[in-house]
């Protein structure tokens, strides 16, 4: 394209509801499968999240560059945590993301990146639940009520047909909250809620976390023969979902190595010599580029955690612009001068 037009050219500015529909449930999980592939292919340059942390405030910022070569895109997301948000009427995590042109760096998109990370995060449990749980899975237990936990219920229902669907949170008004939302989007599901954590792991197939527990939630005696879980909480140094025995007994994955070690599910293990990475079988991209085994048995325990890595979101975000486009929605604003 000719230097004159990208100078005339207009940066599309999305909000969440813009965000909201251009994609199906199905297409977040494609993308996010395409974009462990390619971090398993090597065919990609990320560096492991950025971190600020201000002691003035409960919370941090996240900085998420990424380049993935095929489709070629690049994007960047700013995200901004801060657990008393409420009191400023602000849920307590939002984001930005920025989508650029590779080869001119132009600002294609500025969007709220909301909606399109509850999304492509819950994808990530439905893309490890497709490629690591058993095939007769039907049990589903996700365990936080918040804005994962509806991308995961939304992400996953597209791999299996579950049975059975068991939603948990602490209090019982977050669990009555979530069903009321959801269960009308879902017809074909059994949805129900409880606050007892043993209820809702206990012979589950498939189990879920989306919490920043600084304990652990689910015991290993509750875990059974066979099971999977996706941890996708923890993501900050110290937060543990899940007891540090299920991670001795599985078969465990990670999104990237560099980000687990320091802030994923398996880095309080390694902190305390519980476990050591030779105990991790290695990066969910390499199995769906069948470069690693994944499940060995029926019986095995798999575990897959999930930091929420940026090519999750260059891999989206091109398909959710290029139907932005379509749809006509969004605000147009020059942002380079002539």
């Amino acid at each position: 394209m000719a230097t004159e037009s990208w100078r005339n050219r207009k940066t599309l500015i999305l909000s969440r509801t813009d965000m909201m529909g251009l994609l199906t449930a199905a297409e977040y999980v494609s993308c996010v499968e395409h974009a462990f592939r390619m971090h398993g292919l090597g065919r990609v340059y990320m560096e492991p999240k950025g971190h600020i942390v201000l002691d003035r405030y409960r919370g941090e910022w996240e900085v998420m560059p990424s380049y993935i070569e095929e489709p070629e895109a690049a994007a960047c997301k700013w995200v901004s945590i801060r657990e008393d948000n409420a009191k400023y009427e602000l849920p307590a995590v939002f984001s930005i993301l920025i989508y650029t042109h590779p080869e001119t760096g132009f600002p294609l998109a500025i969007c709220d990146g909301s909606y399109h990370t509850l999304m492509r995060t819950g994808a990530s449990a439905a893309v490890s639940a497709k490629w690591l749980a058993r095939n007769n899975s039907t049990v589903l237990a996700i365990m936080g009520t918040g804005s994962v936990g509806q991308g995961t219920l939304a992400t996953c229902d597209t791999v299996f047909l579950w049975e059975d669907v068991r939603i948990w949170s602490r209090t019982q008004e977050s669990v009555d909250r979530f069903l009321a939302s959801e269960a009308p989007k879902y017809p074909h599901l059994k949805l129900t809620g409880t606050t007892d954590v043993r209820a809702a792991v206990e012979g589950a197939d498939v189990i879920v976390t989306g919490t920043h527990a600084r304990r652990w939630l689910v015991d290993d005696g509750w875990v059974k023969p066979g099971a999977h879980l996706a941890a996708l909480g923890a993501d900050l140094k110290g937060e543990q979902e899940l007891d540090p025995r299920i991670l001795r007994r599985a078969r465990v994955f990670v999104d990237d190595i560099r980000q687990c070690r320091e802030d994923g599910e398996i880095s309080v293990a390694l902190a305390e010599g519980l476990i050591t990475e030779d105990d991790v079988a290695g990066e969910i991209g390499k199995v769906i580029a069948a470069l690693l085994a994944g499940r060995e048995s029926e019986d095995q325990v798999t575990v897959f955690d999930s930091t929420g890595i940026a090519l999750q979101d260059s891999a989206t975000v091109p398909l959710e612009y290029e139907r932005a486009v379509a749809a006509g929605v969004g605000v147009e604003k020059k942002m380079i001068s002539t």
